[in-house]
């Protein structure tokens, strides 16, 4: 049966299809903002056409759909979520809005010009009721029943959508988070009403709270978006399983989703590093830097040994949402990033972007000269097979757009258009740059495995700028996100607070809370008909110096805890804040706040059918030849048909190799060569 991996973008929904043969089958149509689920289902008939089958039919022969959507991010970015309020602790309802005196996201702390932060639930929703609960778990102050249901009553009179409840050490004494949803459901039923100790049980109360506030705020509008998914594919024939991209990396059910829907935030980008490990594996490249180039940003994962990094310290937009999260680093760098010029008279391209719409000028709707309109004038990008000649390109537009930058700088179009594509691509190698040498890696230690519409253009002008050796780019570059779903296993993460000093370590307490958090895990994957031998556990534990403010992770081994466990713990964190920070101090003492376990299970592997092999002359390939500009220099350059080449071909820069849904850049000094799978693996 076929298996299906739908990413629903901003401006299109994409759709892999892979068959019983091992075939992959993209398809893209338009986005559907008011309900995603049309532009899904049109992207599904548009598969079901080309394989000649009626939609029930063919969805009936379907026994997998997994899908990443940006609705919960977008929810979040552009303020559209549900009317919520919060029921919190008296006299704590502005530590959401105190933000431990942080201040925008990349904003200097000396600029007095920035107008403050503004929550997503403003004051006057947020109400105060009288409880209270110790740092030890034991209870100061019952819950005053009475006080929480005036404030329901209240928050149901203002219109409220969704409540968030969150008290002060709830991740320890969650009973009165559980009456407060009690009442809540009992007067208030129509409301969403979500705890922060089933969001992230975990000590920080803003990080608690926050996170919660995020999660009741995009709620309604996920709930609505999946009921009706499924409800409408069940209808119109779909009977196998639907799982949904989550942050961390793996993949869950409609139902787990639901109640819990800042799991879905960057559900789009968390997937792709999977497909950049998967194809890794495939070519023997254990670490690889994934880039991924679309429109309007530019996405970079580093993959050391083969393992995606997560991070709990984690900004969307200018909110906090603290559960784990593929540490993902974004900056604004795409196709439709526009070029402009500074105050100095220098040349910039981005973080504006044209968007998909009016998008780039040679589009026809756009005049602000963007990356794709550079690339076009370059020679990059072909004007009448853009998405397969879907949509044909306007050179002159390109042209003079470009000539309002250009004429300033005194050059001609040719010389601006040069300069836009070397400055965004040194844009984003810095990007890179900054994330590798934050960990302490050397980038010539890693290869590139690039994604994204645009990326497969530009990447080996990055590698060439870093010193990257191998550049790897899948066929179904353009639909990176989709193809990564391929490989992501079913999974959710675990957390629990327990703050002590190792020498004063409770390990029965430590040893239980491992056992609640593996027998939740193993429940939720009998739900989903998973076998518990068919279930991978790893456990972690969040650890500091005593005096330090952030912690470091460190991998616990599997059975209980012992003392002598300890003492094994205490050496691998010392081993991985050296790692990490160039120094370890052993003669302090250190300090365990959370401890963490992760669930997982792999889906049935998939294999992609290998394409028929050739020799090294791609020569049956040639399409036709156009002028290109290198470094300044117009260059009589061979176009290849990506459909017609066969594996082992090998292809010498300069030259471009034409997909359907992207284009590669072989730019002089580089190797192509063509692997059984149709990946291009380009080698300075």
């Amino acid at each position: 049966m076929k298996r299906i991996c739908i990413d629903i973008g901003g401006t299109f929904t994409d759709c892999l299809v892979l068959d019983e043969s091992g075939t992959l089958s993209l398809f893209k149509a338009p986005t559907t903002p008011d309900n995603p689920t049309d532009g899904l289902l049109n992207a599904l008939q548009k598969a079901a056409q080309v394989y000649e089958q009626p939609m029930n039919a063919f969805l009936g022969d379907v026994n997998l759909l997994m899908q990443g959507t940006t609705l919960a991010t977008n929810t979040l970015l552009t303020r559209r979520g549900a009317k919520t309020g919060l029921i919190t602790t008296k006299n704590f309802r502005d530590v959401i809005d105190l933000r431990r005196g942080i201040r925008p996201v990349g904003v200097s702390m000396y600029n007095v010009f920035i107008p403050p932060y503004e929550p997503l639930v403003p004051r006057w929703l947020r109400l105060g009721v009288d409880e209270r609960v110790l740092y030890d778990g034991s209870v100061l102050t019952p819950l005053n029943e009475q006080e929480t249901r005036k404030a329901a009553l209240k928050l149901k009179a203002e219109g409220c959508q969704t409540v968030a409840v969150g008290f002060l050490y709830s991740y320890l004494h969650p009973e009165h988070e559980k009456r407060a949803v009690e009442i809540i459901k009992e007067v208030f039923p129509e409301a969403h009403a979500i705890a922060s100790h089933e969001i992230l049980p975990v000590w920080r109360e803003f990080e608690r709270f926050t996170t919660t506030v995020v999660s009741a705020y995009v709620e309604p509008v996920i709930a609505r978006h999946l009921t009706n998914m499924e409800s409408r594919l069940r209808n119109a024939g779909f009977k196998g399983s639907v799982l949904m991209i989550l942050a961390n990396g793996m993949v869950q059910t409609v139902n787990q989703c639901l109640g819990r829907a800042v799991t879905l935030l960057n559900s789009g980008p968390a997937a792709a590093p999977s497909g950049a490990v998967h194809l890794g594996r495939g070519i023997g490249l254990g670490n690889v830097v994934s880039v991924d180039m679309g429109g309007t940003s530019f996405d970079v994962v580093l993959v050391k040994d083969g393992v995606i990094p997560t991070t709990s310290e984690n900004w969307v937009g200018d909110d906090r949402v603290a559960i784990k999260m593929v540490d993902v680093h974004t900056i604004g760098a795409g196709g439709g990033s526009i070029a402009w010029i500074d105050s100095l008279g220098l040349l910039r391209v981005g973080p504006g972007s044209a968007g998909a719409d009016p998008g780039p000028a040679c589009y026809g709707k756009g005049v602000e000269p963007t990356t794709t309109d550079a690339d076009l004038v370059l020679g990059y990008l072909p004007h009448d097979y853009f998405l397969g000649g879907d949509i044909p390109l306007d050179v002159d537009a390109a042209r003079r757009a470009i000539k309002k930058v250009a004429d300033p700088l005194g050059m001609s179009v040719e010389e601006a258009a040069q300069s836009m594509f070397t400055t965004i691509n040194h844009v984003m190698a810095d990007q890179i740059t900054a994330v590798l040498t934050k960990r302490g890696f050397d980038v010539r230690d890693f290869s590139m495995v690039a994604g994204g519409g645009a990326g497969p253009v530009h990447a080996a002008a990055m590698a060439q700028a870093l010193g990257i050796p191998t550049v790897v780019v899948p066929s179904v570059a353009a639909l990176y996100s989709a193809y990564g779903m391929f490989a992501m296993d079913i999974g959710r993460d675990y957390a629990r607070s327990y703050i002590s000093r190792a020498d004063s370590l409770d390990l029965d307490k430590v040893n239980a809370l491992y056992a609640e958090m593996e027998a939740e895990a193993y429940a939720a994957f009998a739900d989903m008909g998973v076998a518990k031998d068919s279930v991978s556990i790893t456990r972690s534990a969040d650890m500091r110096y005593v005096g330090q403010f952030h912690e470091v992770e460190v991998e616990i081994s599997a059975g209980a805890v012992s003392a002598d466990g300890v003492k094994d713990i205490l050496q691998a964190f010392h081993r991985q804040h050296e790692r990490l920070f160039e120094f370890s101090m052993p003669f302090l003492k250190v300090e365990f706040s959370t401890f963490r376990l992760k669930a997982s299970s792999p889906k049935a592997p998939f294999a992609l059918k290998k394409i028929a092999t050739g020799g090294k002359d791609p020569a049956a390939a040639l399409k036709r030849r156009r002028k290109c500009i290198f470094s300044g220099t117009s260059v009589d350059t061979p176009i290849y048909d990506g459909e017609r080449l066969l594996a082992g071909n090998v292809i010498e820069g300069p030259a471009i190799i034409e997909e359907r849904t992207t284009t590669v850049l072989v730019p002089a000094g580089f190797r192509c060569t063509v692997d059984e799978l149709k990946n291009y693996v380009l080698q300075q």
